[in-house]
């Protein structure tokens, strides 16, 4: 039963792998199977988290990529073909937060979100298709949104904007793909405890959040695992343009 969600023999590239939800699911996409390229800025930190990987058995590579120059994104691509073969999964999850109020933000603040969370994934994307394409390969692109693509959040005007662009994207490329079996869908989380936040979400600001969850708890990274196993592989053949939501009903909660 369990067999298509297995993605033995396939390549996936993981977008900003070098920390959050980038670290966790490189080595999720290698236990099902997938040899692994990590991607990021930072190559020394990927490398540290690719050498693990192999440590425990599985495929994996470090390739430097800056996802807002199309240049650097290309050149990655590339590196990963000549190692693996065509890349057949793409996990566009690089993004940034700036959290300012708008009246706050200076052009900078306002460039460089919508650049690494929704050019960023426009970039690989049409790289990655490129060459699915021409290989004739078929694959599977998801694309990390966020509930602000659905509701917002004070102080974030330039992170939802990306978000809801990122989720209308998927839609768009999944109809333009589809025709070339090249599947596309993003995965929309709500909030999830990560070293970064965690201490945060101790807080009375961070209780107070938690409160307007209708399962009254954040996410855990591993409750990610089969949404994005499910997208990423033959399990899901038949889902292109879909935006999975995966928040504790978050989303639903009461105005």
């Amino acid at each position: 039963m369990l067999k298509s969600f297995s993605l033995q023999g396939k390549v996936a590239l993981v977008t900003g792998a070098s920390s959050g939800f980038g670290c966790h699911f490189a080595p999720l996409l290698a236990k099902a199977g997938a040899r692994v390229v990590l991607a990021a800025r930072r190559t020394d930190l990927i490398q540290q988290e690719a050498d693990k990987i192999v440590a425990a058995g599985g495929e994996a590579i470090a390739v430097t990529m800056d996802v807002t120059d199309s240049a650097s994104v290309a050149s990655a691509f590339e590196q990963a073909q000549r190692h693996f073969g065509v890349v057949t999964v793409l996990i566009n999850n690089a993004g940034i937060t700036i959290p300012k109020l708008l009246l706050d933000q200076d052009d900078d603040d306002w460039n460089s979100v919508i650049a690494t969370n929704l050019t960023g994934v426009a970039y690989c994307t049409r790289e990655s298709a490129k060459r699915m394409i021409a290989a004739a390969s078929g694959g599977s692109i998801v694309n990390i949104a966020s509930i602000t693509a659905d509701r917002v959040q004070k102080a974030l005007t330039n992170y939802c904007a990306s978000k809801a662009g990122v989720v209308q994207f998927t839609k768009a490329a999944a109809v333009e793909f589809a025709q070339h079996n090249i599947r596309v869908n993003a995965l929309c989380p709500g909030y999830f405890q990560t070293p970064l936040n965690r201490e945060w979400f101790k807080t009375e600001d961070g209780q107070a959040l938690i409160r307007r969850i209708p399962q009254r708890r954040t996410g855990e990274l591993p409750e990610l695992d089969g949404p994005l196993l499910l997208l990423a592989s033959d399990a899901g053949s038949l889902m292109t343009g879909a935006a999975i939501t995966v928040d504790g009903g978050h989303v639903l909660s009461e105005l």
